[in-house]
């Protein structure tokens, strides 16, 4: 999205044009805090880990 700023254009115009510009991004990828504590582990993480790549 491209917004043209003229020259003279006052703050208050500036400010809006910016706030409109950030509304219509939308965020890139997904949002990883919505798995934030969803898995109950019963080992150390690090322990599965060498175990996984032990198998190999």
């Amino acid at each position: 999205m491209v917004m043209v700023i003229k020259q003279g254009e006052t703050k208050k115009n500036i400010k809006s044009i910016l706030e409109n510009l950030v509304k219509g991004v939308k965020p890139k990828g997904i949002d990883i805090y919505k798995y934030v504590g969803k898995i109950n582990l019963k080992k150390d993480a690090l322990k599965i880990q060498k175990e996984l790549r032990n198998e190999w």
